[in-house]
């Protein structure tokens, strides 16, 4: 399997139309599909940012050997994907804001959601 096959098994592995694997790497669909029909080659950066991206391993990618993913939580990494590939900004934009967010500011965060659920927990009761 070439590293062209390779890009394109990642983008379907990950359920992602060309279009939206494109734009995680900064990249017009035009660009995906001349990868995947070997029209040109997968370039350094491009191979770097599905890495970066997608958490695929580089030496699976550019050498076919080892697993596709570095991340063992491949479900988690797909739901991931999905909300930002999906339709829902309010999803889209909360997991941003989660995942810009410091130490501090998740613990405050934590301690906020425990709040809330304490209160709801009491107000079912």
């Amino acid at each position: 399997m070439t590293r062209n096959e390779r890009v394109k098994e990642v983008r379907k592995a990950l359920d992602l139309t060309m279009e939206k694997f494109g734009e995680k790497l900064g990249v017009q669909k035009s660009a995906i599909s001349k990868i995947e029909h070997k029209q040109c080659a997968v370039s350094e950066q491009n191979i770097k940012s599905i890495c970066r991206e997608f958490g695929v391993d580089y030496i699976w990618l550019t050498t076919g050997e080892g697993e596709m993913f570095v991340d063992s939580d491949i479900g988690l990494m797909e739901s991931f994907d999905r909300i930002m590939a999906g339709e829902d900004e309010f999803h889209k934009k909360l997991l941003e804001f989660v995942v810009g967010r410091s130490d501090e500011d998740l613990r405050f965060i934590e301690k906020l959601l425990d709040e809330a659920i304490d209160m709801y927990a009491k107000k079912a009761d």
